[in-house]
């Protein structure tokens, strides 16, 4: 009886024994397991890590040169700005001084239309004083005209001379005598005596030639305006132009009789006009 007892308490005490056993085997088991899955999880995670950074390192790398090249593409950008700038400041300049030059230039062009207008209006009144001095005369006697700013009085020899001399007669100093009046009104006024013949040749004791005949005729105009009629001799100037200005043909009669003439050329002065034009 008692050994049954020991029996089944061995066995029950072995089987105990067996049970602890195999159940920490299995955990055991069930660990290691774990581990090597964990274990097999943490490389797979440490790859990936791994690849991540390969990754992040390539592009870490690409945005370096990224950043060098946009560094170098500023620094470009930056000199080509300082040039623009410097270009854009001469520009600036260069146009300022154009601007400049253009107003001064329309300055003196208003100025000149101002003297220009200005010397339009004294011929205007030249003319215009002329034309009531001389309204007792024919028109066969004397012609009264305006031409390139300025006035031009034909006075034929009819009225100065008579053929071949060169002495002034009495109608002709009538209107030497209103003529003046004129010219010493207007002292600024430039004048110039031009005698003019035909072309039959003359020659005589007194005249050589046509020539000859063209610049006494001038001159006796002249001295009549001067010594008689007290016009500046500082504002008038004799020339003889002899026959070869003529203002017709020289074949027929009324032709020579129009080409022998004195014409007073008269103009208002240009001194002021001259300055700025020299200075300009």
């Amino acid at each position: 009886m008692k050994l049954n007892v020991l029996f089944a308490s061995s066995a029950i005490l072995l089987c105990t024994s067996s049970c602890v056993t195999q159940k920490k085997y299995t955990e055991a088991e069930n660990g290691r397991l774990a581990a090597i899955a964990r274990a097999e999880q943490l490389n797979s995670e440490l790859n990936l890590a791994r690849s991540t950074n390969e990754r992040l390192s390539a592009e870490l790398t690409a945005l370096r040169n990224d950043t060098i090249r946009l560094g170098n593409s500023i620094r470009t950008y930056q000199q080509m700005l300082a040039g623009n700038v410097n270009s854009q400041e001469k520009l600036e300049n260069m146009l300022n001084k154009k601007m400049q030059q253009l107003a001064e230039r329309e300055n003196t062009i208003n100025e000149l239309q101002q003297m220009i207008d200005t010397q339009q209006e004294k011929v205007r009144t030249l003319l215009d004083n002329v034309k009531n001095a001389l309204l007792g005369f024919n028109s066969d006697e004397l012609t009264v005209r305006e031409e390139n700013g300025k006035v031009y009085v034909a006075m034929s020899d009819k009225l100065l001379f008579e053929s071949g001399s060169a002495k002034v007669d009495k109608r002709g100093k009538e209107a030497l005598a209103k003529l003046a009046e004129v010219l010493n009104a207007q002292t600024n006024i430039d004048v110039y005596i031009e005698g003019h013949t035909d072309s039959k040749p003359i020659h005589t004791a007194q005249f050589k030639d046509n020539w000859d005949l063209s610049v006494i005729r001038a001159t006796s105009v002249v001295r009549i305006l001067t010594e008689e009629y007290h016009v500046s001799p500082l504002q008038i100037q004799p020339c003889g132009r002899g026959e070869y200005m003529p203002l017709a043909d020289n074949d027929s009669a009324e032709g020579r009789a129009r080409n022998r003439r004195t014409e007073i050329i008269m103009a208002p002065k240009l001194d002021e006009l001259y300055k700025m034009l020299q200075t300009n």
